[in-house]
């Protein structure tokens, strides 16, 4: 196969919504990261992200639709909680995801034979406007090798998928860096399932009560199914393997310093560059959790760059705010993974 690069015109969006319509995949931008996106409503089309993947079949799919009103079009959901409505008029068009009751034309491809759908709309222009013009909602995990990084670049696309799908539509960089945060509004108090952009705090100021599912910090049970995409074991991984550290700023250079080396780097903050000696990627300021995420996969990527990589450290963050996307996305690339230097 043949992967069309398609540049960012509008005649290019009405080409990847053809291919889309006639059951294709394209990888399309959103504002969080690429999306590997087929016709939500076609079973066929949706089984081909699987394959493009690598995916498990049983990590089910968000759906991203143009408009609110295209979820009641479609028929998505049996009905739209208030507490959605609620979240819409706050957070949509944005990087919020919402979990519902799916309707009879959500094929099982999409929802992983769980009887819920997740619902997006994305803020990005160039995704809601191919969105509309296929003229049918889209799922659309993200667009990568299954457990590798995320792709906020077509370029990261391109160099996982090329030849395995149809087309990417270069739409620029990805501004939020990390998937869309995940809620579930389908059964009693709702509850967080992957934390992003959107926070638990800011959750909460809509909602009142909502409770922190023990999978964001934590290994799924043993035999429990995943009910949202990012709740595998070990994701957003790169090659190298990824070493969670449990300490001070003072302690993580020290101890860095001391495994560095041949094959070792470190995903560190602005201010530990000079007093590092091995190789590094900086995330940004300490504390700036949000540079942190718009970074996190291009840099995990970076670190495979250098091609002789084998350790990569870095620090636990903080499970504040924006932090407890990326404590979650890193504890997931570490495969739960943390040497806690505060008890040695």
């Amino acid at each position: 196969m043949k992967t069309q690069i398609l540049s960012n015109t509008p005649e290019n969006i009405n080409t990847a919504a053809r291919l889309l319509a006639c059951g294709a995949l394209v990888a399309i931008p959103t504002e969080t990261v690429y999306g590997l996106a087929a016709d939500a409503l076609n079973g066929s089309a949706v089984a081909k992200i699987f394959e493009a993947k690598g995916r498990p079949a049983d990590n089910p799919l968000i759906v991203h639709v143009a408009e609110f009103g295209d979820i009641e079009r479609f028929k998505l959901v049996r009905e739209i909680p208030e507490a959605a409505v609620k979240l819409a008029k706050t957070f949509w068009p944005g990087p919020l995801t919402m979990i519902m009751k799916k309707g009879d034309v959500i094929p099982d491809e999409v929802s992983a034979g769980l009887d819920t759908v997740a619902i997006r709309l994305p803020s990005h222009p160039s995704a809601r406007a191919i969105i509309s013009a296929a003229n049918t909602p889209l799922a659309a995990p993200s667009a990568n090798l299954s457990g590798s990084p995320s792709p906020t670049s077509a370029q990261h696309v391109i160099n996982d998928m090329d030849g395995r799908i149809d087309a990417v539509f270069d739409g620029g960089d990805c501004s939020v860096g990390v998937e869309s945060t995940v809620i579930t509004l389908a059964e009693g108090t709702p509850r967080l399932l992957r934390p992003g952009r959107v926070t638990l705090e800011q959750l909460r100021n809509v909602l009142g009560e909502v409770a922190l599912d023990s999978a964001v910090l934590n290994k799924l049970k043993e035999g429990q199914k995943a009910s949202s995409p990012g709740m595998k074991y070990k994701h957003y991984a790169p090659k190298a393997n990824v070493v969670l550290l449990k300490c001070g700023d003072e302690a993580f250079i020290d101890y860095v310093n001391r495994c560095g080396g041949r094959g070792v780097a470190a995903l560190c903050c602005d201010e530990d560059v000079e007093a590092l000696n091995v190789k590094h990627i900086s995330l940004g300021k300490r504390n700036d959790y949000e540079a942190h995420a718009h970074r996190l996969f291009d840099s995990l990527r970076r670190i495979d760059g250098y091609g002789d990589i084998v350790t990569v450290y870095t620090r636990l963050p903080s499970t504040e705010g924006v932090g407890l996307a990326v404590y979650n996305r890193l504890i997931r690339a570490a495969g739960f993974e943390v040497i806690d230097l505060e008890k040695s």
